[in-house]
């Protein structure tokens, strides 16, 4: 039996090193055991791709298993098939004989089947005295079974290909709904921002994806959609923020009114021992901490409190606050008042709103009282500071900032 030397074609087809190299791997990695023949038909068909096959070659493969008589490719049986190219061509489903040619090479090329050619090039088997095969001449379909782990492990991974691929197209798909439908919804409802570079840059993108894409292709153009969706949320929210802060411009005006020389007994921070006084409430220390503000947008509304910062400018938060703790000193207010301010709205907020309060230092009675009172409301949730530096803005739009 020829199973495992290294052959040449027959006529003019020539032999190549990778060739023979396939051979030597074959002879040497011929497993001792069986394999189902078209199980391993499957696995090869699920692999195509990586063996750079196409459709009509699997259908001349699976001619030629269909000429092996066993269910099981066997290393203890012969394993060369030996039909004629007519033979072949009708069970490939009447393949002319010039394509069959060309795909019988590419199945030799893939390393899936060997040729034995005969000294005349012709296809036969000799039979001994008992009936049975002696020598053969054909296709060998030995690298099928010393392949077949490897067919099995090419076909796991192009199920797991196909997975990712298919999760990518989904998460894409859902993505650009979202990016279209958020595109549509801000120009429709007079959102602030430059929506039509926006539609611009998501029609690029969706101009990029293929017919037929990999997830190779899919990979970057999801990751770019994902951050364009990011960048939509983002300007919507800020647009809200605005619309939230600009609905209650007059709450500050009504904090400033609070504060008046009439009402100045009730800004007064109280013992809590007064009659009929009620407790504060408990700070809750597990509450969700607020937002701070930009740093610019607080420095845009309130001026004033960069000559307190180091060296006559403020450039950081931790600036700011160091601004804030002289201008409480300065205004009288207590360091209690201003730890607790700190605890209930955040450093950040609490050095904000202690520069909300010099701006307009010269309209309260009592910066302690006031600072306390805002702090009591920040507590119940009935003080906001966006709306303070809403109205602080528009009434110096044309000051700068004095920031470092």
């Amino acid at each position: 039996m020829q199973t495992g030397n290294v052959t040449t074609p027959f006529g003019r087809r020539p032999v190549s090193l990778a060739l023979v190299r396939q051979q030597i791997r074959t002879a040497e990695a011929r497993p001792t055991r069986a394999a189902d023949k078209w199980k391993i038909f499957r696995d090869a068909c699920e692999a195509r791709a990586f063996l750079g096959l196409q459709d009509r070659a699997l259908a001349v493969l699976n001619a030629l298993l269909s000429f092996y008589p066993e269910a099981e490719l066997s290393a203890t049986a012969s394993l060369i098939v030996f039909p004629s190219n007519a033979q072949l061509s009708v069970r490939a489903h009447g393949i002319a004989h010039a394509t069959l040619r060309r795909h019988l090479a590419a199945l030799v090329e893939a390393g899936l089947i060997v040729r034995r050619d005969s000294a005349n090039g012709k296809r036969f088997a000799r039979k001994n005295g008992a009936g049975d095969i002696d020598d053969a001449f054909g296709f060998d379909l030995a690298p099928l079974l010393a392949r077949a782990d490897e067919l099995a492990r090419l076909t796991q991974q192009v199920a797991a290909d196909r997975a990712r691929l298919r999760k990518a197209k989904e998460a894409l798909t859902i993505c650009r709904r979202d990016v279209r439908k958020l595109i549509s919804a801000a120009i429709e409802e007079g959102a602030a921002g430059d929506w039509g570079r926006i539609e611009e840059l998501f029609l690029e993108l969706t101009g990029r994806i293929p017919r037929t894409p990999t997830h190779a292709d899919i990979a970057p153009i999801l990751e770019e959609m994902e951050m364009l969706r990011e960048e939509i949320i983002n300007r919507l929210e800020i647009q809200q923020d605005f619309e939230n802060l600009s609905t209650n411009d007059a709450h500050f005006e009504r904090h400033i009114q609070n504060s008046n020389p009439e009402s100045i007994h009730e800004l007064e921070p109280s013992s809590g021992e007064e009659v009929g006084a009620k407790a504060e409430p408990k700070l809750d220390r597990r509450r969700k901490p607020l937002k701070a503000f930009p740093l610019g947008m607080v420095l845009q509304a309130c001026p004033e409190i960069a000559m307190y910062g180091p060296g006559g400018a403020v450039s950081s938060w931790r600036d700011l606050m160091a601004a804030a703790v002289v201008v409480r000193s300065m205004l009288g207010v207590s360091p209690s008042a201003y730890q607790e301010a700190c605890d209930v709205m955040g450093p950040e907020n609490a050095a904000a709103t202690m520069a909300c309060i010099l701006e307009r230092a010269g309209h309260i009675n009592s910066a302690g009282g006031y600072r306390r009172n805002l702090t009591a409301k920040t507590r119940r949730g009935e003080f906001s500071l966006g709306p303070v530096l809403m109205a602080l803005m528009k009434a110096n739009p044309g000051r700068p900032m004095r920031a470092g």
